[in-house]
């Protein structure tokens, strides 16, 4: 008995199945469209989205010209929506507002149209050109309809999407600095405020900025040091005009009286400043030197003598020059040419010997060490 009512009951679901794939399909075929309609609705009621949406798409050229063409379109791009095709969706609304600009559903539209392109945009990390998209559509509509419902929804989107782009400008200036590539991330940092000066990541922008410019000096041979320590003593001010009481600044204090100590400035010293040089003066007094200093010191002086040979070659140069003026020339302006060409030799050779000096000290420096 209970074989035969479970086999029943099985056949019974069987056959309801296949009057209900009878019905959508007969949909198909009738040339009524007052009745596709309402079997389109009637699914679409129900909640399942992709047969409404292939009924209604069915619908579209059938409905040219009738009464129901704006609601066919309309809701062909809503049974999209709902079941997450955004990119159909999406252009199906667009063409929807093409056709019926003046429909009484066009605002309503124009909203899900915005939040099918706000569902195909990508994190900050990615390609952000469906986000600028997305503004502009967002942008625009705004500036239609001040007094939708739907103005602080797309307000708040806006704010998301301004908030993702000035992070990816920041993060991706700040890679230079994570790989060490100071003078390249310096350049960065300055280029994101110079496009964006409203950036929501300023202040750790100047930060990085700052931080940028010291380290480049301190890793740069001596002779071009000077220069920028005067930049990150720029960058300084900018970051502390702005900021002068977070917590971030202790680390740039001690920077900056060391680059100030370094450049021979003699300005006042707030507060901070007096702090962080008193600081600086018990860490040189206290502190040995740390291998890493040493290691920085060697790179320094290895650079500033490989400067030094280079500008002797080059003065060599000249001076070979010099000797095979052409005869045509007067004697003075050989001698002339001699004297200079003995001169910038006498130099480069001066500044060879300073850096050979300054690598023996090191080298001492390092023993006692």
């Amino acid at each position: 008995m209970r074989k035969f009512q479970a086999t029943a009951a099985l056949l019974l679901l069987v056959l309801a199945m296949s009057g209900c794939k009878s019905y959508y399909e007969s949909l198909f075929r009738t040339q009524d469209l007052d009745e596709r309609f309402r079997g389109a609705m009637y699914y679409y009621d129900k909640g399942k989205y992709r047969k409404a949406a292939a009924l209604f798409e069915s619908m579209v050229f059938l409905s040219q010209g009738t009464d129901k063409e704006d609601s066919v379109q309309f809701y062909n791009a809503m049974s999209n929506y709902r079941y997450g095709d955004y990119i159909t969706a999406e252009a199906n609304f667009n063409k929807f507002l093409e056709v019926f600009p003046r429909s009484t559903m066009s605002e309503e539209a124009k909203f899900l149209r915005i939040k099918c392109l706000y569902e195909g945009t990508y994190r900050w990390e990615l390609d952000q050109v469906p986000t600028q998209k997305a503004m502009s559509t967002i942008a625009e509509f705004m500036y239609d309809n001040p007094k939708s419902e739907y103005y602080d929804v797309c307000k708040a989107m806006m704010d998301e999407f301004g908030e993702r782009l000035d992070r990816k400008a920041y993060e991706g200036a700040k890679l230079y600095y994570t790989m060490k590539d100071y003078k390249s991330s310096h350049y960065a940092f300055k280029t994101v405020l110079r496009e964006n000066s409203d950036n929501r990541y300023r202040e750790e922008i100047l930060y990085y900025t700052a931080l940028s410019s010291y380290k480049y000096a301190f890793n740069s041979i001596r002779e071009k040091q000077k220069e920028r320590y005067m930049t990150f003593i720029d960058d300084y001010y900018n970051y502390i005009g702005e900021y002068p009481r977070v917590s971030e600044r202790k680390e740039l204090d001690q920077m900056f009286v060391k680059a100030q100590k370094y450049v021979g400035l003699k300005t006042g010293l707030d507060s901070a400043q007096v702090a962080a040089a008193a600081q600086v003066a018990k860490e040189e007094a206290v502190t040995p030197r740390s291998s890493k200093n040493i290691r920085a010191d060697r790179q320094n002086t290895r650079r500033a003598i490989k400067e030094a040979k280079k500008a002797v070659k080059e003065a060599e140069s000249r001076s070979s020059v010099a000797r095979k003026v052409n005869e045509d020339i007067s004697g003075t302006q050989k001698q002339n040419e001699r004297r200079k060409a003995r001169k910038e030799r006498a130099e480069a050779m001066k500044l060879y010997e300073q850096a050979k000096a300054k690598a023996k000290e090191e080298k001492e420096k390092n023993k006692e060490n």
